[in-house]
């Protein structure tokens, strides 16, 4: 068996890391191979990420960033095509929703060739959302349903997918992060470049905040801040800016509180040595709403909607919206010492991957 690993953004890479490593420990050493499209990231700058997270380099790098929704993914189809028919895999393995998993899936499917989604059926039932479009288009095509939480399971039933092609086996992003937990732990903290600044701060709010739906409009974006700099007069804010929010920021003029710390964008071992310890996250990602979880920090996501909804029902997390006026009462509540008990999800143990694994390797032996 041949499988072909696509990832494209950031945390993408999370997600495929524990299942890179769960193949080079399977004893059936089965090959595979790692492509990377470059939707987010430019190959010579994310060397570390890939040390970071200890993966090898990939075996195809696609140069396919920038450009619209469309341009990027008709160049990511372009390129991957030419793998497909060079490599002749097996099966394609993508993870998440960003718009490689929808390309790659598309092209892989024309191909003859069977799809492993990782993370499917996830659902915001929000098709504003570029994501879910390609979180609906993917699974429309896929041969292998790998789903994070039971709710996925009953969304992909109720779209008429077969209940021998879903797999409920945990979510491989936990697996990643409990294994860089674990690493983080042994490790001197002096060595982290922001350790002073944490050791400085003691107690501190983590902030993320990327969606364009949130930074790209300047009455939403400004009502935000206002509201996280009242909150960061009784806490400081640690926020490692993203480029975009950094540029609209600037395009709209507006002024942040001294108390919010502003950082460049951080790596993976570097961001969860700083939110682990934070007194509560405020977010609009996807994958930090799940994280968060698994460890029992409190999050407040900065947003209407998830399509990670086992994370509000069952862990740490809670939907605060994007108003200013709920953004500070879920602050006040929490300070007041009202905080919501959470659990963590079954089979977010940190063996997703190997449960992945272990699927595609016994359905090849079975063809």
């Amino acid at each position: 068996m041949k499988i072909i690993l696509v990832a494209g953004a950031r945390p993408n890479f999370m997600k495929i890391a524990p299942i890179i490593r769960a193949l080079n420990n399977n004893n059936k050493n089965p090959e595979h191979l790692l492509v990377h499209t470059g939707q987010h990231y430019d190959f010579n700058m994310s060397e570390t990420f890939f040390e970071d997270l200890e993966i090898p380099k990939p075996d195809y790098f696609l140069n396919a960033g920038g450009g619209s929704h469309s341009e990027q993914t008709a160049k990511i189809m372009v390129g991957f095509e030419k793998i497909c028919i060079n490599e002749k895999p097996d099966i394609v393995l993508v993870v998440g929703d960003v718009n490689s998993t929808l390309a790659c899936s598309i092209v892989a499917k024309k191909l003859n060739v069977k799809v492993a989604h990782v993370e499917a059926g996830l659902r915001s039932f929000d098709l504003r959302m570029p994501e879910e479009i390609n979180r609906l288009v993917t699974d429309s095509i896929t041969d292998y349903f790998f789903t994070t939480e039971k709710e996925a399971n009953q969304n992909l039933i109720k779209e008429g997918k077969l209940q021998a092609s879903i797999h409920f086996v945990g979510h491989v992003m936990i697996d990643n992060l409990l294994y860089q937990h674990a690493r983080i732990c042994e490790m001197d903290e002096t060595s982290f470049d922001i350790f002073n600044l944490k050791k400085e701060l003691g107690k501190y709010i983590f902030l993320t905040l990327h969606r364009p739906s949130n930074v790209d409009q300047k009455d939403k974006l400004t009502e935000i801040f206002d509201a996280l700099n009242t909150i960061a007069k009784d806490m400081p804010v640690v926020f490692p800016v993203h480029p975009r929010t950094k540029k609209m920021l600037k395009t709209f003029k507006i002024s942040l509180s001294d108390n919010i710390k502003l950082l460049e964008p951080l790596g993976f071992k570097d961001s969860l040595y700083l939110w682990k310890d934070a007194f509560c996250v405020y977010t609009d990602s996807g994958g930090l709403q799940e994280e968060t979880t698994a460890l029992g920090v409190p999050c407040f996501t900065i947003r209407e909607n998830t399509e990670r909804p086992v994370t509000v029902n069952q862990g740490t997390n809670t939907l605060v919206g994007t108003s200013g006026q709920t953004l500070i009462h879920a602050f006040d509540k929490l300070k007041s010492g009202e905080r919501k008990g959470g659990q963590v999800p079954e089979f977010w143990d940190g063996n997703a991957s190997e449960r992945i694994v272990d699927i595609l390797l016994k359905s090849d032996t079975n063809t």
